[in-house]
């Protein structure tokens, strides 16, 4: 059941990337149970088709996979254009590809640096850049286009292990709110969504502090307990529906409280 009307998103297209992950599976799924037409796009092709099978069958919507990295300007002009020939525009853009592995700073590459901050940083810039005039287009026809892209909460404080994510993470923070204070004159939002530790994900199950029981881990988070996939997208839902119409250039905190109590996770 959904706290939100079923047709919210009727109408609209809906372009994720990362959409055959966790979390923007989750996101896209919801998009379609809540109207939209959806499109996903990561880079393994059998990865999305199985993902939009499932989808597709859970809520009957419209879906279209397509296949592409988020780093190449070539490919991502092509999931964009593959999305406008299949549905006729974008409203809605999600940029949730990233990147992340656990390393010490001492022991990080400059290659795996690199890699996270183009997944993420250059990723989110070239399919905003790409969607502009779809958006822009949007906008103009329906009063309102938007932008979510999937932030974190790892730099409010620093983490260890984290330098490579946290910077991208930062860096799409002010991406984000530049392209609010740009794009709001034209009728494109653009937020952030920055979830917190979220229970039965990939990312918890590589990054999660091995010496910690879940019940220890939950009891630092002042709602003592994991986020769920669903709160994410749910979140995602918002931004992208009528109901936030006047937010632009906000980082929408998904997290039960952790990031405040971050200093003490960070001595696990």
């Amino acid at each position: 059941m959904s706290v939100f009307r079923d047709d919210i998103l009727k109408g609209k297209t809906a372009l994720v990337t990362g959409g055959g992950g966790d979390i923007c599976g989750e996101i896209a799924e919801t998009y379609s149970a809540h109207g939209a037409n959806v499109v996903i796009t990561s880079r393994s092709q059998e990865r999305l088709d199985t993902a939009v099978a499932d989808m597709r069958e859970r809520t009957g919507g419209n879906f279209l996979a397509v296949a592409g990295d988020v780093r190449s300007e070539e490919e991502v002009e092509a999931v964009v254009a593959k999305t406008v020939e299949e549905f006729g525009g974008i409203d809605i853009l999600l940029n949730g590809a990233a990147g992340n592995f656990p390393a010490p700073i001492a022991a990080l590459s400059a290659k795996g640096f690199k890699t996270v901050m183009e997944i993420d940083v250059q990723g989110t810039f070239n399919m905003t850049k790409a969607c502009f005039p779809h958006l822009q287009s949007a906008a103009e026809k329906n009063g309102d286009a938007s932008v979510t892209n999937i932030s974190a909460t790892l730099h409010y404080t620093g983490t260890p292990y984290q330098a490579h994510v946290c910077s991208a993470k930062a860096a799409i923070d002010a991406f984000t709110k530049c392209t609010a204070a740009e794009w709001g004159i034209l009728g494109i939002r653009s937020n952030a969504v920055a979830p917190g530790p979220i229970g039965d994900t990939e990312g918890m199950r590589r990054l999660a502090p091995t010496k910690m029981s879940v019940e220890e881990m939950t009891s630092i988070i002042p709602l003592r307990r994991f986020g769920t996939k669903k709160e994410i997208a749910d979140s995602c839902l918002f931004l992208a529906s009528e109901g936030s119409l006047y937010t632009t250039g906000a980082i929408l905190v998904v997290d039960g409280g952790a990031w405040l109590q971050s200093m003490k996770m960070g001595d696990f």
